[in-house]
């Protein structure tokens, strides 16, 4: 007997609906396409892509949300390898040269161990404490001590293991530019499991990482022997020819030949769980055409919409109304991003690499940004040879109202911000300001109640299942991880739920 397609399995002909057209839900849907399953994208706005939005403007190229992501997860470097887009790959000119303000000037983070010793970005002190962090944490203490700190923030955390100038001046502007929080906001826990967990296992997080990437090499070694996978020729940071934007429409296909249903402007209004045999998933949507709710049967759904956004949605589950009034408020933060262009010659101290990060405290010499990216540095062909383009950050968890300034506030904070660190001079000759009121969910302190939210909808809801930046963490490649894990899921329940059908019928 010849072996059983994907698409003549019981599952190929099942229906799968993903609410939500932004990296998370079209990750979801691609692997679901690749599986031989019948999928439909809703996505409330006009476009897809989420917070994944490239502007080609006047021979200028620039990114309003997310500017880069990495490999760091399995399902991206599988992702990438599927669409055959590494072509379409680029990576950043000087990537590993990154500054952060000390002082009101910018300082070199150091790259290494070594240089970082070696350098005058921290006092002598915070130094001997990075070199003896792995011997003064140690691992039979480690479990209690993780425990005992379950929701401590992450400046308590890093203040414990390295001091407080480590959490003030490396800690505070990488999380304010990752995440636009700010260390005693956010849970440990929830913002660095990794590390969390480096520290349970290990009691010292350099040992631990050290030991874990040792591990996780000759893990490495040992599945290539014998494998001719093709090595990547860089690592690190990386966008696309034409921004981030372009990783969308390689998922979403061309005009041609779409991967799947993408339904825009379609706002889901309701969604009805009734176990009567197939398509147990109603769905209820606008639709901007004809302004009338429509009504569709599905198998599963993924849910990626924001929580804010599902709470508002009416659930039932057997005819019944099914309340999520269990699940807690989260808190949002605001971000405006700001894209100027000045004349090279009117850039007196121009620095080559990726861009310049901003610490809280330095408050107090006047800056007012989160930071800014070289974003032409990175990539020249970002803007004419004769501009240089920068993308400056404003609000996050340290600002929440000058986030909302208007666009002539914030032109003036960002000029005058750039002055003092690059020596611009005059008026910027091009701007553009796109503002997100919900930038990134805050994983702050109560943040392990969003996730037990999320896990009991899940698990009272059959098929229902939840991916996204709400869970798993907020980056990119987060988000595809967090995407691809939950149409995994959705793959193993209905076969699961055709193999059950079919043990009735016998």
């Amino acid at each position: 007997m010849a072996p059983t397609s994907r698409e003549d399995k019981p599952s190929s002909a099942k229906r799968v609906a993903v609410v939500g057209a932004g990296v998370s839900g079209l990750a979801a849907a691609y692997k679901l396409k690749s599986h031989g399953l019948n999928v439909m994208v809703f996505e409330a706005e006009g476009r897809a892509g989420g917070k994944l939005r490239s502007i080609s403007r006047d021979g200028l190229i620039w990114d309003e949300g997310a500017n880069t992501m990495t490999e760091s997860e399995m399902e991206v470097r599988c992702m990438l390898d599927d669409l055959g887009i590494q072509e379409k790959q680029q990576f950043p000119i000087s990537q590993n040269k990154r500054y952060i303000a000390r002082n009101g000037v910018p300082v070199l983070i150091p790259s290494n161990p070594i240089t970082l010793i070696k350098s005058n970005i921290l006092s002598a002190q915070s130094k001997l404490q990075i070199i003896l962090e792995p011997f003064l944490w140690k691992k039979s203490d480690s479990a209690k001590v993780s425990d005992a700190n379950a929701n401590e923030s992450v400046g308590g955390f890093f203040q414990r293991h390295f001091g407080k100038e480590v959490v003030d001046y490396l800690i505070d502007p990488f999380v304010a530019g990752t995440s636009a929080g700010d260390p005693e906001s956010l849970s440990m826990r929830h913002s660095f499991p990794e590390l969390w967990d480096l520290e349970k296992r290990f009691g010292s997080v350099i040992a631990g990482a050290i030991k874990s990437k040792l591990s996780a090499k000759n893990k490495k070694g040992e599945e290539k022997k014998g494998s001719t996978e093709k090595k990547r020729s860089q690592r690190g940071s990386f966008s696309f020819l034409g921004g981030m934007q372009v990783l969308i429409f390689c998922k979403c296909g061309d005009h041609k030949r779409e991967l799947w249903k993408l339904k825009l402007k379609s706002k889901v209004l309701s969604l009805a769980y009734s176990h009567e045999g197939s398509e147990d998933w109603s769905l209820s949507c606008t639709s901007n055409r004809d302004k009338r709710s429509q009504g569709l049967s599905f198998d599963a759904v993924i849910m990626t919409a924001p929580m804010c956004s599902v709470k508002e949605m009416k659930i039932t589950k057997g005819g019944n109304p099914f309340p999520l009034d269990f699940l807690p408020e989260i808190s949002y933060l605001p971000l405006s991003v700001i894209i100027t262009t000045f004349k090279k010659e009117n850039v007196k101290r121009p620095l080559e690499g990726f861009g310049v990060l901003v610490p809280s405290k330095e408050q107090q010499y006047g800056l007012k940004t989160l930071g800014t990216l070289f974003s032409s540095m990175m990539f020249p062909d970002r803007a004419p040879n004769d501009l240089y383009l920068y993308t400056t950050f404003v609000g996050g968890s340290r600002n929440r109202e000058l986030a909302k300034a208007s666009t002539d506030e914030l032109k003036q904070i960002v000029t005058s911000d750039l002055r003092q660190l690059l020596g611009v001079e005059g008026e910027p000759t091009f701007l553009n300001h796109f503002f997100w009121s919900k930038a990134f969910p805050l994983y702050g302190h109560n943040y392990g109640s969003v996730i037990e939210g999320i896990e009991k909808m899940e698990k009272s809801l059959p098929g229902f299942f939840y991916a996204g930046n709400h869970k798993g963490g907020l980056s990119v490649g987060k988000a595809i991880a967090s995407g691809c894990k939950a149409a995994d899921l959705v793959i193993s329940y209905l076969e699961n739920s055709s193999d059950d059908k079919l043990l009735k019928e016998e």
